[in-house]
Protein backbone atom coordinates (compact mmCIF):
# COMPACT_ATOMS: atom_id res chain seq x y z
CA UNK A 1 0.00 0.00 0.00
CA UNK A 2 1.30 3.44 -0.90
CA UNK A 3 -0.02 6.97 -1.16
CA UNK A 4 0.97 10.20 -2.89
CA UNK A 5 0.91 13.01 -0.33
CA UNK A 6 1.45 16.76 -0.58
CA UNK A 7 3.87 17.76 2.20
CA UNK A 8 4.96 21.41 2.37
CA UNK A 9 4.25 21.99 -1.32
CA UNK A 10 6.08 18.87 -2.55
CA UNK A 11 4.59 15.52 -3.53
CA UNK A 12 5.97 12.34 -1.95
CA UNK A 13 5.18 8.68 -2.55
CA UNK A 14 4.98 7.23 0.96
CA UNK A 15 4.60 3.71 2.37
CA UNK A 16 3.84 2.57 5.91
CA UNK A 17 6.81 2.08 8.29
CA UNK A 18 9.21 3.98 5.99
CA UNK A 19 11.30 7.03 6.93
CA UNK A 20 11.51 10.15 4.74
CA UNK A 21 13.29 13.51 4.71
CA UNK A 22 10.86 16.35 4.01
CA UNK A 23 11.24 20.16 4.10
CA UNK A 24 11.28 21.49 7.64
CA UNK A 25 7.95 21.25 9.45
CA UNK A 26 7.17 23.46 12.45
CA UNK A 27 6.32 20.55 14.75
CA UNK A 28 8.13 19.32 17.86
CA UNK A 29 10.13 16.06 17.60
CA UNK A 30 8.41 12.86 18.84
CA UNK A 31 4.97 14.25 18.03
CA UNK A 32 2.27 12.91 15.73
CA UNK A 33 1.31 14.79 12.56
CA UNK A 34 -1.56 14.08 10.14
CA UNK A 35 -1.35 14.86 6.42
CA UNK A 36 -4.79 15.24 4.85
CA UNK A 37 -3.76 16.34 1.34
CA UNK A 38 -3.64 12.82 -0.13
CA UNK A 39 -3.65 12.87 -3.93
CA UNK A 40 -3.69 9.13 -4.65
CA UNK A 41 -3.86 5.81 -2.80
CA UNK A 42 -3.01 2.34 -4.11
CA UNK A 43 -4.17 -0.58 -1.96
CA UNK A 44 -3.16 -3.94 -3.48
CA UNK A 45 -3.96 -2.92 -7.07
CA UNK A 46 -7.05 -0.88 -6.20
CA UNK A 47 -6.23 2.74 -7.03
CA UNK A 48 -8.16 5.82 -5.89
CA UNK A 49 -7.30 9.17 -7.45
CA UNK A 50 -8.52 12.41 -5.92
CA UNK A 51 -9.88 15.48 -7.67
CA UNK A 52 -7.60 17.14 -6.46
CA UNK A 53 -7.46 15.37 -3.06
CA UNK A 54 -9.16 12.42 -1.40
CA UNK A 55 -11.46 13.49 1.42
CA UNK A 56 -11.61 10.23 3.42
CA UNK A 57 -7.89 9.28 3.43
CA UNK A 58 -5.31 10.58 5.90
CA UNK A 59 -1.64 9.75 6.43
CA UNK A 60 -0.34 9.62 10.01
CA UNK A 61 3.35 10.26 10.65
CA UNK A 62 5.71 10.66 13.57
CA UNK A 63 8.33 13.43 13.57
CA UNK A 64 11.69 11.88 14.45
CA UNK A 65 14.14 14.81 14.28
CA UNK A 66 15.08 18.11 12.67
CA UNK A 67 18.42 18.35 10.88
CA UNK A 68 20.36 20.10 8.14
CA UNK A 69 21.30 18.66 4.76
CA UNK A 70 24.85 18.62 3.38
CA UNK A 71 26.38 21.95 2.44
CA UNK A 72 26.11 23.08 -1.17
CA UNK A 73 28.74 25.56 -2.40
CA UNK A 74 27.64 28.23 -4.89
CA UNK A 75 30.66 29.82 -6.59
CA UNK A 76 30.35 32.59 -9.17
CA UNK A 77 33.27 33.96 -11.15
CA UNK A 78 33.78 36.27 -14.09
CA UNK A 79 37.20 36.03 -15.61
CA UNK A 80 39.60 38.97 -15.97
CA UNK A 81 37.52 41.38 -13.87
CA UNK A 82 38.31 39.94 -10.43
CA UNK A 83 34.73 39.07 -9.58
CA UNK A 84 34.39 36.05 -7.28
CA UNK A 85 31.58 35.14 -4.88
CA UNK A 86 31.49 32.03 -2.74
CA UNK A 87 28.39 31.14 -0.77
CA UNK A 88 27.17 28.02 0.98
CA UNK A 89 23.69 26.74 1.72
CA UNK A 90 22.35 24.01 4.02
CA UNK A 91 18.72 23.02 3.56
CA UNK A 92 16.70 22.49 6.77
CA UNK A 93 14.99 19.08 6.82
CA UNK A 94 12.66 17.07 9.02
CA UNK A 95 12.88 13.28 9.25
CA UNK A 96 9.49 11.59 9.56
CA UNK A 97 8.26 8.01 9.81
CA UNK A 98 4.92 7.07 8.24
CA UNK A 99 2.95 5.13 10.84
CA UNK A 100 -0.42 4.59 9.18
CA UNK A 101 -2.31 5.27 5.95
CA UNK A 102 -5.98 5.33 6.90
Amino acid sequence: MFAVVNIAGQQFIVRENQKYYVPRLHVEPNSEIIFDEVLMVNNDGETKIGTPTLKDVKVHAKVLEHLKDDKIIVFKKKRRISYKRKRGHRQQLTRIEITKIA
